[in-house]
């Protein structure tokens, strides 16, 4: 029997968050070392277990992991959620890169001065309308999937990353019926049910402990 993947990171979203949601989706559990200190930090930069010195870190299949995007990519591609060839993962991929610009908009403004985050979630919801989620909705107009009409690791970053906008931004979503179904229908994926529900991993909205030790841990 395979280990579980061990995720290495702080006890909040950021960059783990869509792995976290990839690996539910896939139907894999998974066990969470957290780094809460400075000293655990420097413990594994020490171990030679950060590639680049950078959390996320994922230890799977005899691997440690470095950097998100190819922690994603490896789980899409063991668990079947990347396409069926090359020319549909390089659409993946770009969708993937969209959603995760949007979603980075959002990451960002919790580290920003509080006189700054207004401005911030207001570039969210224009570039959400005018810029992102035009494009999903055009993709999603004759299939459920936004790939191949089939589940891909590009469908639930998508999913994160409308509910993230939501968190935010509740009157952004109805403005694309197609995103409003598409998030209705893939909110009842039974693995991405299980997820969704009170008491799993999934993390909450960054809160000012956790900023505290990210800033504690990175020293920034």
């Amino acid at each position: 029997m395979c280990e579980k993947p061990i995720l290495h990171y702080f006890n909040g979203r950021g960059r783990m968050e869509p792995i976290r949601w990839l690996l539910a989706a896939a139907g894999v559990e998974f066990e969470e070392k957290f780094v809460d200190t400075r000293e655990q930090y420097e413990k594994l930069l020490e171990d030679g277990s950060l590639l680049f010195q950078q959390l996320p870190m994922v230890e799977m299949d005899g691997m440690k992991i470095s950097q998100t995007k190819a922690i994603l990519q490896y789980i899409a591609s063991k668990y079947n959620m990347y396409g069926k060839n090359l020319k549909e993962r390089v659409v993946i991929d770009m969708y993937v890169d969209g959603a995760f610009d949007l979603m980075a908009l959002i990451l960002s403004h919790f580290f920003m001065p509080e006189s700054e985050k207004g401005k911030q979630l207001e570039l969210v919801k224009k570039r959400a309308v005018n810029r992102y989620f035009p494009v999903f909705e055009k993709a999603l107009k004759d299939q459920d999937f936004l790939v191949g009409n089939q589940l891909s690791w590009a469908d639930v970053v998508l999913l994160e990353a409308i509910l993230m906008v939501e968190e935010v931004h509740d009157d952004v979503v109805p403005l694309f019926p197609r995103l409003q179904d598409f998030k209705e229908r893939t909110s009842e994926i039974s693995t991405i049910k299980k997820f969704l529900q009170p008491g799993s991993q999934k993390k909450p909205m960054a809160d000012a402990e956790y900023i505290a030790i990210v800033r504690k841990v990175l020293q920034f």
